[in-house]
């Protein structure tokens, strides 16, 4: 297979899904736009990783031309490449971080082109997992008070994330957060970690509070505010 017959210009929103839903492999996605000088730098870096790996299908997608797309996938930059198997997200690089498009690419779809060695050694999948355990962790105690939210504090991307952050600072509680939006292993690792499916999540002192339902509870009971240390509370 040629690299001109594994590189997908999308041309409609439904040629995606169906080409995703009859492929067993993973596939890459790259969202770009023309007005993006950025995306020239990653569409050579995919166009040579096309030719290095031509069991791949590897999608390019105008991300403002296929709103609907760019909206399931969550793209709110370009360049965005997704690795991708079926409904499931594997891999999310945002920026013109070209190395670690590459990295990604040799990771997830090395072993189905035979090229590097597949993962099998049973302890190496458990490394990996205390590996992100550690970052997690680590991130979860970054501040006393810790949010995971789409977007930011001052531009949160969902309704709920917004509604949590507006609620701690009617609270007047000081807090840090992480945007999940920017990296993948981490929006689907804490979900795992915490045995909790959903964001936005509210952190105190390195334990899962909830989201906003019970955030909103413990507010109106009075409990929150007991919870939080002292230094977290603007005076």
């Amino acid at each position: 297979m040629s690299a001109s017959e594994n590189i997908i210009q999308i041309k409609d929103e439904k040629e995606l899904r169906s080409t995703l839903e009859k492929t067993s492999q993973e596939a890459v996605l790259y969202f770009w736009a023309s007005w993006a000088e950025q995306c020239k730098q990653v569409e050579s870096v995919v166009d040579d990783l096309a030719t290095k790996y031509p069991k791949t299908k590897f999608f390019k997608i105008e991300a403002e031309e296929f709103e609907e797309i760019s909206e399931a996938y969550e793209i709110n930059a370009v360049p965005t490449v997704i690795i991708a198997k079926k409904a499931n997200i594997l891999s999310r690089i945002e920026g013109a971080n070209v190395a670690e498009v590459s990295r990604q690419v040799a990771s997830n779809c090395g072993a189905a082109n035979g090229v590097g060695e597949k993962q099998s050694s049973a302890d190496s999948k458990p490394e990996f997992k205390q590996d992100l355990n550690t970052r997690l962790k680590g991130l979860i105690n970054r501040a006393e008070v810790m949010v995971f939210i789409k977007g930011t504090a001052a531009q949160p991307r969902c309704g709920f994330s917004k509604k949590l952050v507006g609620m701690l600072n009617e609270q007047k509680i000081k807090y840090g957060y992480f945007d999940i939006l920017t990296d993948e292993e981490v929006r689907q690792g804490l979900k795992v970690y915490s045995e909790w499916p959903t964001y936005p999540q509210l952190y105190i002192s390195g334990e899962l509070v909830g989201g906003v339902d019970i955030v909103s509870e413990m507010i109106e009971s009075g409990e929150l505010t007991g919870m939080i240390p002292e230094g977290s509370l603007a005076k």
